[in-house]
């Protein structure tokens, strides 16, 4: 869940976990630990039909919730971050 400075402008204030209720560390507007933001616009075929979903995890809920994956996640190294 993120709260802004500024809603017009996106500048951001607060992040929590939608899993855990963790306060993520921002610091000057740059999240300081690893997380994971999900987003999707359901489509015609689905039963959320023209919903906007949006939420946040921190890395422990993430790998929680990915550990319980049937058909594993597909991991890549990159060589450097951009």
């Amino acid at each position: 869940m993120r709260k802004y400075k500024n809603q017009k402008e996106k500048k951001l204030a607060e992040i929590y976990c939608n899993g855990c209720g963790k306060k993520i560390t921002i610091k000057n507007e740059m999240i300081q630990e690893g997380m994971f933001h999900g987003e999707i616009l359901w489509g015609y075929f689905s039963n959320k039909d023209t919903e906007h979903h949006e939420f946040d995890l921190c890395e422990a809920c993430y790998d929680r919730i990915t550990a319980d994956f049937v058909i594993p996640l597909t991991v890549k190294k990159e060589k450097e971050l951009l």
